[in-house]
This record gives structure tokens, sequence and C-alpha cells, in this order.
């Protein structure tokens, strides 16, 4: 339905990288985990270390799927802006390429406990 606006309207969008104090957002989902409705959102500087990232954000909020302890790192299939992607886990978000509301996908084959149809 269409909305006519009295006014003009000027958004502002709040959630320009400047308004983050030096930290920027980051999204991450895993795929065939529906368990998790939506990519995790993290808000991490850039200087983060991408093992960081994984190890102390991330690890963490997936514990609650049954998949998540037998995830082999070195073995996930990495996607950046839809495209395979290899990380390097010892370089900083800012040095792997990763910016301010990047989306970063993970694939774990062989781990789709909750995607399977039993």
């Amino acid at each position: 339905m269409p909305v006519t606006a009295r006014k003009t309207y000027l958004g502002v969008p709040r959630d320009r990288v400047e308004n983050f104090h030096g930290k920027q957002l980051v999204y991450v989902s895993w795929d065939h985990h529906l368990l998790f409705a939506a990519p995790f959102l993290l808000c991490l500087s850039p200087q983060t270390p991408f093992g960081d990232l994984v190890q102390k954000a991330l690890l963490p909020l997936l514990q609650a799927d049954p998949d998540a302890a037998a995830i082999d790192w070195r073995q996930v299939e990495w996607l950046k802006d839809n495209r395979p992607w290899t990380p390097d886990f010892g370089r900083s978000l800012a040095d792997n390429g990763i910016g301010h509301k990047d989306q970063l996908r993970l694939r774990t084959p062989g781990l789709d406990s909750l995607y399977r149809v039993h």
C-alpha cells in the first residue's frame, strides 16, 4: 500500500560506521542450521583477529546447536559477499578485507543434524 508523506522525509541512517566508536558491524550466518533464524550481528573492532571473531564471539553463540562441538574449523567453507573465501585466522578483520556491515557465511558439510528430515 502506498504511503503519502505530508512533508519531505529526511532519513538519517544510524548504522553508519562513524556511529560505532571505532567498531564495525559484521553479520555471520551458519548455512543449513535453522536453529538460528537470522545472521548473528557482531560489533567488533576492525583490528580484531579473525580467530578471535570465531573463538570469542561466534563459538559461544553457536553452542546451542548440537553440531557446534563437531565443527572442524580447518574444514569450514566460508563465503564473503556470497563468494567462496578463505580467511586468515591470525590476521585482523580489516586485513581480511572485512568491512562494516559485511556478511560472512560458514558451511560445514556433513554437519546438518537440524536441517535433515528424519
